[in-house]
């Protein structure tokens, strides 16, 4: 049987099933191809140590990966010398991998996945997974394929132990199915950290049971279609019916599926600003008089951001820290939290806190008085370090974004730093853990690609940038550096579609910078790896920017006033065309090779690129008033 399945394998190495070459995201530590593949057949085995419920678990998830696509049955038993794909735990713990590393290897015989842990298990899997052709991501069963992994040799543990994505489930709500969708997703790619925004100004998402307004008022806005942030106000009579809020059962169940895959689940309730939908629900909680006409905010302006940074609120979104019943609801809110998540840390915001309302604040100057702050910085610490004590009793660690520093650092605090990496730094060099999520590399609600093609956001990170990313900077401890994670903000992504989207592929970006060696990153091997991510995400139904195909614009003044266009690609291997007379360019249109002046007369330009004679990229249009203005021209 063994000679039969080897010829197998060869003969489909010469009828085209060879060409598996080893393409996996993230990069592992060590890949050795080998010389064979591996078919999978109906009715294989896995076999799992014995009396151990988590082997038993992946394995379960691995038969179910294989029979959604295959059709095929797989059994699964004890340790065994006659399955296809073994399962092999360590009894001595192999101090060359963590906690959540692994060793696959793949012959024409049989699979071996081994580990320290379960959660190796799991990542061994997911690696196997994406040996399998594209098809093995199939939400249906696909026929008449041969199901061939190549042989190798892999060894494989992650750089860091916190690889996170954030998910905004607050600016728009997402169920809990959504999110159930988003740790498979996620998973695949070995993150192992999904941290839930819950509460901004725009609704409050997990039920409070001892505080029940802030689902029944706090969880509801008005519906609204266009761009965030102007929006018309709602008027009285608009039905504040969109939103909603996990049950807290809901968390038990989403919190129960995340563990299964090896994700815990950060919860973030930001506090004390971006709490507009909390104040709606408890005005009491509020510094500012007439805060019981507050509404939960539906996307309408309510906040000013001039050019030098220092906003201010239209209204006062804040908890206010010089309020005793503050401090009593954030008693009761992280009581609950903390019984719903098994994580160690808790999130408490700290961000952007317009504190234009607290200069006014006779409570608040009494505050300063009687704690002896100098400034609003030290009333904002105050708060913090309040709030830390809270958290702490409830048996967890606090971790907020990087403004918490302001005013002197809670004892204890991790922080997560969003503004750069300079935030993070500094609290390393003050010994406090750090986990880096900085807007230059890490915030996939970012445009991706050029303005005339995405939705509008007030920024681009494009892939290749994403990819730079580094937790660990320059001079700092990496002792004090948990790992990283992006962010997806998600004030203008209203479904699941467009949160993919955003996420794919800049979320593989992520992955490899927190996962893989820092000297294994390597641009030029990660763009064709992507590509075959693409392929996998088009039998999933998945969907993913394609912005890496299209050109990058850089206008400037070229003579007589005339816009002079500069244009590059991403990647490499593209040819661009162009137009100016208003027709939709195509190969046999000019192709860019030298800056080119727009016409005097032009009102458009077109572009597109091609690779090899096909096209690629997406048609771009671009009123050439826009590349005047880019170019800085009147």
């Amino acid at each position: 049987m063994r000679l039969l399945h080897l010829l197998v394998c060869l003969l489909a190495g010469f009828s085209g099933f060879g060409q598996n070459n080893i393409s996996l995201i993230p990069e592992p530590v060590s890949v050795v191809q080998k010389e064979g593949l591996f078919l999978l057949k109906d009715n294989g085995v896995i076999a799992i140590p014995a009396n151990h419920p988590d082997a038993e678990r992946v394995a379960h998830f691995l038969a179910a990966a294989i029979t959604k696509a295959t059709g095929y049955k797989t059994g699964i038993i004890n340790d065994t010398t006659t399955a296809d794909i073994h399962f092999n735990l360590y009894q001595t713990p192999d101090s060359d991998l963590s906690t959540e590393g692994y060793r696959l290897s793949v012959t024409p015989g049989a699979v071996s996945i081994s580990a320290n842990t379960a959660a190796g298990l799991f990542y061994g899997v997911q690696s196997f997974l994406q040996l399998l052709p594209k098809e093995i991501m199939s939400p249906s069963v696909v026929k008449n394929i041969s199901w061939a992994a190549p042989c190798a040799e892999i060894t494989d543990y992650p750089r860091f132990g916190w690889r996170g994505l954030m998910l905004d489930v607050s600016r728009h709500f997402f169920t809990k199915e959504e999110v159930k969708q988003f740790i498979d997703d996620m998973s695949r790619y070995k993150f192992n950290l999904l941290h839930l925004h819950l509460t901004d100004d725009q609704g409050w998402r997990i039920e409070i049971k001892s505080l029940p307004k802030l689902t029944s008022v706090g969880a509801w806005n008005v519906k609204k279609t266009g761009r965030f942030g102007t929006f018309s106000k709602p008027a009285a009579d608009e039905p504040r019916d969109y939103g909603g809020f996990f049950t807290q059962d809901d968390i038990r169940e989403i919190v129960q599926y995340a563990q299964d895959r090896f994700v815990n689940i950060l919860p973030e309730v930001d506090m004390p600003g971006h709490s507009l939908a909390a104040i709606a629900s408890y005005p009491e909680l509020s510094c500012t008089p007439g805060a019981d006409k507050y509404r939960v905010n539906s996307g309408e302006q309510f906040m000013v951001w001039p050019s030098g940074g220092h906003f201010y609120g239209l209204l006062d979104n804040t908890l206010c820290p010089a309020n005793e019943k503050v401090y009593e609801f954030i008693d009761k809110v992280f009581t609950e939290i903390a019984a719903l998540f098994p994580f160690e840390y808790i999130h408490m915001g700290g961000d952007e806190t317009a504190r234009n309302f607290w200069q006014k604040s006779e409570a608040i100057k009494a505050l300063m008085k009687r704690e002896n702050l100098k400034n609003l910085d030290e009333v904002q610490s105050y708060f913090v370090k309040r709030v830390e004590k809270i958290i702490e009793s409830k048996g967890k660690k606090m971790i907020g974004w990087d403004e918490i520093l302001q005013g002197g650092l809670a004892p204890n605090a991790a922080v997560m730093s969003w503004r750069g990496t300079k935030g993070g730094i500094e609290a390393a060099k003050q010994k406090h853990e750090v986990v880096m999520s900085p807007t230059t590399f890490a915030y996939l609600d970012y445009m991706q690609g050029d303005a005339s093609l995405e939705p509008p956001v007030y920024a681009t990170l494009r892939l290749n940038k994403a990819y730079r990313f580094e937790p660990v900077p320059d001079g700092v401890d990496p002792k004090y550096i948990k790992g990283g994670q992006a962010n997806l903000w998600t004030e203008q992504i209203y479904n699941t579609r467009h949160m993919q989207y955003m996420l794919w592929p800049r979320a593989l970006a992520i992955a490899e910078s927190v996962w893989s060696p820092r000297e294994k990153k390597n641009w030029n091997s990660f763009v064709p790896r992507v590509e075959k991510q693409f392929e996998r995400f088009d039998m999933a139904g998945i969907k993913y920017s394609p912005a890496l195909y299209d050109p990058i614009i850089k206008a400037g003044k070229g003579v007589n006033n005339l816009p002079v266009i500069e244009l590059t690609t991403e990647i490499p291997g593209l040819d661009i065309y162009y137009s100016f007379d208003n027709s939709f360019p195509d190969h046999f249109y000019p192709e860019y090779t030298e800056p080119v002046i727009v016409p005097k007369d032009a009102s458009m330009m077109k572009l597109i690129t091609y690779r090899d004679g096909k096209p690629i990229g997406r048609m771009m249009v671009i009123p050439v008033a826009e590349l005047k203005k880019r170019a800085g021209i009147k």
